[in-house]
């Protein structure tokens, strides 16, 4: 895929019937993300107490739903402010398929990218979406729930990729099959059991599958993921962090390599169906993907 293929919308990110309100949103990376954190809240860490239905919004995937929940609350411009108890409950990848959303809606190449943000608890690396857009000569990596007035040591609407402030999947891989990190130090929360080696691997072919417009959430399951690592493919996920990293080098072989495996590979794509694990309920349920 080329830059020109991310200015157009994904079934995901498709306003649909609300083509007009995301018409009316900024066209800029900060006003596209302050926009998203004023109609998502975050399910946990918010700072708002949700109702569990409420809560289950996480699992809205679509756009245009999201947009839907919102205007039956809100029948107003998507600027318009919330009270942030009243927002849709989402996550960081709503939080970026919004804003990517926004800048697509305005011809604005952008994508989301899948990896895991550092700059959030001390020691711990927590799976993190960004959104990535390109502002006429390079991509660049900006993190919507990032709020421009917060005081932090370095500029969360320009992220270098090489301060390790956000890494992604692909690179925390190969540092993990290198032995240079612990990969009990990566995933959804030091409380939580989603971490470790199978974790990361997994997340790779999340970010595979969210480069190419497919912007599954992260408690989707499909096809070579796994929860544990034994008789896993791992060469297969070698490859493609190889060549996730080169195309972010400017490979257009590896990029052109990467879209061919996608295509043809069904180990690594979303399928009909996906496996979903409810973040709320923890609940499983396969959810079928075409609309």
């Amino acid at each position: 895929m080329d830059v020109d293929d991310y200015r157009s919308h994904s079934p995901y990110s498709d306003p649909r019937h609300h083509s007009s309100r995301l018409d009316a949103a900024p066209a800029d990376l900060a006003g596209a993300a302050a926009t998203a954190r004023n109609v998502i809240v975050h399910y946990r860490a918010g700072g708002v107490d949700l109702t569990d239905a409420r809560r289950g919004q996480v699992n809205l995937r679509w756009l245009d739903r999201i947009l839907d929940a919102d205007r039956s609350r809100f029948p107003l411009p998507l600027n318009a402010p919330r009270p942030a108890a009243e927002r849709v409950a989402g996550c960081c990848r709503d939080h970026t398929l919004l804003t990517v959303a926004a800048l697509r809606q305005h011809r604005v190449p952008a994508r989301s990218r899948v990896g895991f943000a550092s700059y959030f608890v001390a020691g711990w690396h927590h799976d993190h979406v960004l959104a990535e857009w390109w502002n006429g000569e390079r991509w660049v990596w900006s993190d919507p729930e990032l709020d421009p007035a917060d005081d932090r040591p370095f500029d969360g609407y320009d992220i270098d990729p090489e301060a390790g402030h956000f890494d992604s999947a692909a690179r925390v891989w190969q540092a993990y099959r290198a032995g240079r990190v612990d990969p009990d130090t990566y995933g959804v929360d030091p409380s939580l059991p989603f971490r470790g080696d199978w974790f990361i691997h997994d997340y790779v072919l999340l970010e595979l599958a969210h480069r190419h417009k497919d912007e599954v959430l992260l408690w989707d399951r499909f096809g070579a993921m796994t929860e544990d690592l034994t008789g896993a493919d791992l060469t297969l996920v070698d490859e493609i962090a190889a060549l996730l990293l080169a195309a972010d080098r400017g490979d257009t072989a590896a990029e052109r390599e990467l879209t061919r495996r996608y295509a043809s590979d069904a180990r690594l794509r979303p399928g009909a169906t996906v496996r979903s694990l409810d973040p709320v309920t923890g609940v499983a349920a396969d959810v079928d993907l075409p609309r």
